[in-house]
């Protein structure tokens, strides 16, 4: 009998979760690499080297920057992909291929032109970095090390190895205080971002690679390869995880933390569950491309990108 009853909940479950389109696309120059929300407005860097700025009010898609050319390694002049980008204040913050030996280019941008903070002689392979406050900008490194840079000085503050694995990706909490690390092992690493501190080892939910993490107030959420969407209260350190049906690459908490999503099939359809309950809300198709980046505005608008020239805006209120 209480199987019966099992079975019929999970059935009216995926009954009833809504089947979702965009309710608008933004058409880019290049495929996305990164993107940030702040300020009503969404920072999207691409392959083709350049920063947009798309303002959510207006509907406006605005150019911010161009970086030049940089030459590979048969000595051809390709454009330097900007794989990671961050917005604050009025300044942005971020890396590009250096074309020299897989090392990266940090960049920053106030007035005027980028200007080039790290370059390929720094040889150090940055993979994401963000601002903490005007003066700082935390970078994770290939080896899976947290790395603070004082800007103006390029002064090295700490630089920390977490677990041996190679990195996978980061994520900051709201007031950048804590960030959370993430790596092929599984494990997931939060630290102080003021002094690099290790405040917690999240592990035991994800067995492989967690591709993508996303923390809210005292919740993280992490993308695995394992096909687990894993959830920790890090307060306590338990973890519970979402079942998919393929490699899981991208996740979103809703800022009241009443909604998670993932990318989890191969379709690349984005699954939005009630954090509390895990029923299935809403199935979000129409992406294009395998996706990278989910961005919760509120509880019901939901913005996605991948590898593709477009980025998704989702009313999870629309049903289609």
């Amino acid at each position: 009998m209480i199987r019966v009853i099992l079975s019929t909940i999970i059935l009216s479950t995926f009954l009833f979760a809504s089947s979702i389109k965009p309710s608008k696309s933004i058409k880019l120059e290049g495929t996305a690499q990164d993107m940030v929300y702040k300020d009503n407005s969404l920072i999207i860097s691409t392959n083709e080297g350049k920063i947009f700025n798309y303002n959510i009010k207006d509907e406006n898609l605005s150019h911010i920057t161009t970086l030049p050319k940089i030459k590979d390694f048969m000595g051809d002049e390709i454009n330097a992909k900007i794989f990671s980008v961050d917005y604050m204040d009025g300044r942005y913050l971020f890396l590009s291929d250096s074309g020299k030996g897989g090392f990266s280019n940090l960049w920053i941008k106030e007035d005027g032109k980028p200007k080039l903070i790290l370059n390929a002689d720094d040889k150090l392979t940055i993979i994401k970095a963000r601002i903490i406050d005007k003066d700082h900008a935390l970078l994770g490194l290939l080896s899976n090390e947290a790395l603070l840079l004082e800007i103006p000085t390029k002064k090295v503050i700490y630089k920390v190895q977490l677990e041996p694995s190679k990195f996978s990706d980061f994520a900051l909490n709201e007031d950048r205080s804590k960030a959370v690390f993430s790596c092929e092992s599984g494990v997931l690493s939060v630290i102080d971002t003021k002094n690099g501190h290790l405040i917690k080892n999240l592990k035991g939910v994800n067995k492989d690679n967690v591709y993508k993490v996303a923390f809210r107030k005292d919740i993280i959420s992490g993308a695995g390869k394992d096909k687990r969407g894993s959830i920790y209260h890090l307060d306590s350190g338990n973890g519970d995880f979402f079942q998919g049906k393929f490699m899981i690459f991208a996740t979103a908490l809703s800022p009241d933390l009443k909604k998670v999503a993932f990318v989890m099939d191969e379709n690349n359809d984005i699954s939005v569950y009630d954090l509390q309950n895990k029923n299935r809300l809403a199935t979000l198709h129409g992406q294009k491309g395998s996706m990278s980046v989910l961005i919760f505005k509120d509880e019901d608008t939901l913005f996605s990108a991948g590898d593709d020239d477009e980025v998704n805006i989702w009313n999870l209120k629309e049903k289609k």
